[in-house]
């Protein structure tokens, strides 16, 4: 028996509750403070968007915890961009904005949150549907990649069909369809984020993977 199954079998013996064991909440609780210091600072870009990295716990969680670490870690970052749109935790522009126009705060987070809990989830069985059919760093980079991507995707595409007809949202399309408002939206810090997320997400998730961190598919 393996390194891999040996720790994987006592982890199985020890499960706490979710059907997680103590190291898996021992790894979502330290992603979870790193969400939080993520979450206190990224690189303001026009439109009221920023470059931000918060999507890389999410998609560690996910390969290393599977589909529930990545949907509680990207529960905790939607939790946390939806108090940004208070101030608190940090500060979203956008969101400051959309809110001060009267937003209604159940669309926001449902915004804020949904597009992040999904997102989590979804990297979970994307990476399990990728274990054992290619190896194991081009599996967590692209896990990584689809980490920013999707939740690029998500959130705007709720942004838009939630608020579209939000002062700040009608400026900003400026008359533009739905896609050309996203790409011409999200442009370089998009690419900054799914660049950064593919490269990072590939070397932690292989890390952690020889070194017995990473769950048997199952």
């Amino acid at each position: 028996m393996n390194k891999n199954s040996n720790v994987n079998s006592a982890r199985a013996a020890k499960k706490v509750a979710l059907g997680l064991t103590m190291r898996d909440f021992t790894i979502l609780a330290m992603l979870l403070a790193l969400e939080i210091v993520l979450g206190l600072w990224n690189i303001p870009m026009p439109a009221g968007l920023s470059i931000t990295f918060n999507m890389i716990p999410v998609a560690i969680a996910a390969i290393a915890v599977g589909p529930k670490g990545g949907a509680i870690i990207g529960g905790a970052f939607g939790v946390i961009s939806f108090l940004q749109c208070f101030g608190i935790m940090g500060s979203s522009g956008l969101g400051i904005a959309l809110m001060q126009e009267g937003a209604s705060p159940v669309l926001m987070f449902i915004h804020r949150f949904g597009s992040r809990l999904i997102d989590g989830l979804a990297l979970g069985y994307i990476f399990r549907a990728l274990r054992g059919k290619i190896n194991v760093y081009a599996g967590c980079s692209i896990t990584g990649f689809l980490a920013a991507f999707l939740n690029t995707l998500l959130f705007m595409s709720t942004l838009v069909w939630f608020f579209s007809g939000m002062p700040t949202m009608v400026k900003g399309m400026a008359g533009r369809a739905f896609f050309a408002y996203i790409v011409a939206a999200v442009g370089v810090n998009g690419l900054v984020e799914m660049a950064v997320s593919t490269v990072l997400t590939g070397a932690i998730g292989a890390a952690l993977y020889k070194a017995g961190f990473v769950k048997e598919a199952r």
